[in-house]
């Protein structure tokens, strides 16, 4: 058989050159009073922040509590929109609040290293921009769930995995950590081992517990078939041993997403978020009482949108 011509194989040439770029696309997403900055820029594509501010600040006086998320999906898919009700919340008692897209599988066709190494990036664009965005650069806090956690929980404990294209003379590491069903066992017996096992077990977070690691809260049920409650409680009780602040929350028969409204109720969703509020203003990123009714109203447009 002869082999193509060249003039054939151009033409699938430019399909498959076609087809690779269209997959690399992310979409900007569209949040309604959110401001989207582009934080890096890797495998051809803009990967976009969406900053949520407090009303009424000011960045040329502002120095507030920061906190960035990042949506689950395996490693493979998600939508950034996850994390917006969690966002807005936080704004509305005086966090600035983020959001932050990261490469995946099946947008980008990137490992597990790629995901931590966009997480470290959005961090530290974050601090990088402090002044300029009315942050204080020493308390920013990453939050995220699911594989989202997992990317939350390399930029407050994992040392390394950086992008070498960033700024590296500017840390990455978070002061606080609010994880959500977290994928942070990623030893044999751990999730997603198979496709993280050429970095770990440094892209492993409960292998890499010391003293130096940030505060951290976890939401967890009891059912969830991809997070033992085992693993959450060893993790639980190492970064006790390292004399790390932390706090487990166990959800009694809920599944693992069940932070989500659409998953485990909007009851259950304003629990965790009240938890989560309580954590930050013990860490003294939030002040006052929690907003009750701002949650009742994030919901309500949630479900009427």
């Amino acid at each position: 058989m002869k082999s193509p011509s060249l003039s054939l194989l151009i033409p699938a040439l430019l399909v498959f050159a076609a087809f690779s770029v269209a997959q690399a696309e992310t979409e900007k997403a569209n949040f309604p009073g959110a401001t989207a900055e582009v934080y890096k820029t890797a495998s051809g594509d803009d990967l976009y922040i969406y900053f949520f501010m407090p009303e009424g600040h000011d960045p040329a006086k502002d120095k507030r509590p920061a906190i960035v998320f990042f949506f689950g999906g395996g490693w493979n898919g998600g939508a950034v929109t996850q994390f917006e009700q969690h966002s807005r919340y936080l704004a509305s008692r005086g966090m600035v609040a983020a959001v932050a897209d990261y490469r995946v599988k099946s947008r980008q066709d990137t490992t597990p290293r790629e995901c931590v190494a966009d997480g470290k990036s959005a961090i530290r664009y974050v601090r990088k921009n402090a002044a300029r965005l009315g942050i204080d650069p020493d308390r920013i806090a990453a939050g995220g769930g699911s594989a989202g956690g997992h990317v939350a929980a390399t930029t407050g404990i994992v040392d390394g995995l950086d992008d070498e294209a960033d700024d590296l003379s500017v840390s990455s590491k978070a002061n606080a950590l609010v994880l959500f069903n977290p994928v942070y066992d990623n030893g044999p017996k751990g999730y997603g081992h198979d496709r993280a096992k050429e970095w770990f077990p440094l892209i492993s977070p409960a292998h890499n517990i010391d003293k130096t690691d940030p505060p951290t809260i976890v939401f967890l049920g009891t059912e969830d078939t991809l997070i033992p409650v085992a693993t959450a409680e060893k993790f639980r009780d190492d970064l006790k041993a390292a004399g790390v602040k932390t706090e487990l929350n166990l959800y009694e028969g809920q599944p693992h997403g069940f932070f989500n409204e659409t998953k485990g109720g909007p009851e259950i969703f304003k629990d965790t978020v009240l938890k989560m509020d309580a954590f930050l203003t013990e860490l003294g990123y939030l002040e006052g009482q929690p907003d009750e009714a701002k949650i009742e109203s994030l919901l309500k447009t949630k479900k009427e949108g």
